[in-house]
C-alpha cells in the first residue's frame, strides 16, 4: 500500500479517511467531493485534501449536519465566511436546542407512563397502551 497521502488508490483513501470505499462514491453522487480524472489506462488518485474534506464532512455530520447542511457548509469551508458560518451554526443551535427541548418533553412523558405500567394492577387496560390510544 501507497503510504503517501498525495497520491493514493480509493482503497487507500477510504482507510486513511476511516470510510466505505461505497460512502467515498456515495459522496461523489452527492457532490461533497470532487472525482478525479481517470488517467487513459489508469486508476483514479486521491490525495490529502481529499482525506480532509471527508474528514469535515464527518465532522459536520458528528455535529448533527444533514449532508445538505454539510454541502453549504463546504462553500464557506475556505475560512473567510466566519460570520455566515457562526449564521449558519446558530442556525442549526436553534434547531438542536428545540429538538432537545422535544426530547425532555417525551422522556416526563414516557417516564410517567412507565411508573404507571409498573404500578398497573389488576383487569385495567395497560396506562401506556391506553395513553396512546386516546392521544
Amino acid at each position: 500500500m501507497n503510504t503517501d497521502l498525495d497520491n493514493i488508490s480509493i482503497g487507500a483513501f477510504a482507510k486513511a479517511a476511516g470510510i466505505g470505499v461505497e460512502t467515498i462514491r456515495f459522496y461523489q453522487r452527492k457532490r461533497l467531493l470532487p472525482e478525479p480524472q481517470r488517467p487513459p489506462g489508469g486508476i483514479r488518485r486521491y490525495g490529502r485534501a481529499d482525506v480532509e474534506r471527508v474528514k469535515f464532512i464527518k465532522s459536520a455530520q458528528r455535529l448533527g449536519f444533514s449532508l445538505d447542511e454539510v454541502a453549504q457548509l463546504l462553500t464557506l469551508e475556505d475560512g473567510t465566511h466566519c460570520s455566515e458560518a457562526a449564521a449558519f451554526a446558530a442556525r442549526h443551535l436553534a434547531d438542536v436546542r428545540a429538538r432537545l427541548k422535544d426530547l425532555k418533553r417525551m422522556e416526563t412523558v414516557l417516564s410517567r407512563l412507565v411508573a404507571q405500567c409498573s404500578s398497573h394492577q389488576g383487569t385495567i387496560a395497560c396506562p401506556l397502551i391506553a395513553s396512546l390510544r386516546s392521544r
